[in-house]
């Protein structure tokens, strides 16, 4: 995006003219939208028409909605297969995630980690300050996993849940907990967990704990970023939106 725009010799660009380009609307509508009152640019109301900013380290938004930086920086959802592991090399010679990326030109990192028998959402990119501030367990950032799990989950189990549970390491309460379908037959449930712990291996401690040890574990969401229909070993770029959610998580 960055080759596309084109800027001043100071660096800058015509707002509505960076609003169009990233998508928000035709540039007519863009104008309308600020002469409305509905574009910020970092933290005030721009209703100037002639109004240019940095598109690199403007904080812009629309209708309350972050619009990211014009940025060099590439930012991809992966779902990690099972046997991966959340590394992009490894001397045992184990699949890894730059497996699933070699057609990608940019040195990737991953954000935070997935065990190796966990499956699911896991982010990537070559952002190396947004990879360290959005794995540090001070940002709590919500992650939202599907287990599957033997026994029948009863409702108390899930009470429990939700009120906390205390393992060997320390306390952990779930944001949510909800069993998604149970089956008697098979002996068999599946639950969902939102959680912003980060601690090793802290789904599978905490549903064995509660006697349901996991067959299969999903990672689902990650803060703002869904898997929704990748399949595994598939990856895409992050929408605006998700982006802009993310940045604003990390308070960047």
């Amino acid at each position: 995006m960055t080759a596309e725009l084109p800027v001043d010799e100071d660096g800058l660009v015509r707002l509505q003219k960076l609003l169009a380009r990233a998508g928000v609307a035709s540039r007519r509508k863009c104008e309308e939208l600020m002469l409305d009152g509905e574009v910020e640019v970092d933290g005030e109301v721009v209703t100037r028409l002639g109004t240019k900013v940095d598109p690199t380290t403007a904080v812009v938004r629309v209708q309350g909605r972050r619009l990211p930086p014009v940025s060099a920086h590439a930012y991809l959802a992966l779902n990690k297969p099972r046997g991966v592991v959340s590394t992009m090399s490894d001397p045992q010679g184990r699949p890894t995630l730059s497996d699933h990326t070699a057609g990608r030109p940019e040195r990737l990192f991953h954000v935070g980690r997935l065990d190796t028998d966990t499956d699911g959402l896991i982010l990537l990119t070559n952002d190396g300050d947004l990879a360290q501030v959005l794995a540090h367990p001070s940002y709590e950032i919500d992650k939202t996993y599907v287990a599957e799990v033997d026994g029948v989950v009863a409702n108390q189990t899930l009470r429990r849940l939700r009120d906390g549970v205390r393992l060997d390491d320390g306390p952990v309460q779930p944001s949510s907990v909800r069993l998604v379908s149970s089956h008697e037959p098979s002996g068999r449930s599946i639950v969902e967990l939102v959680i912003h712990e980060g601690r090793n291996r802290i789904v599978r401690r905490l549903l064995d704990h509660v006697g349901h040890p996991v067959r299969r574990l999903t990672r689902t969401r990650l803060g703002p970023v869904a898997l929704g229909r990748l399949r595994p070993g598939e990856s895409r770029e992050l929408t605006a939106d998700e982006l802009g959610a993310l940045l604003d998580l990390s308070g960047r």
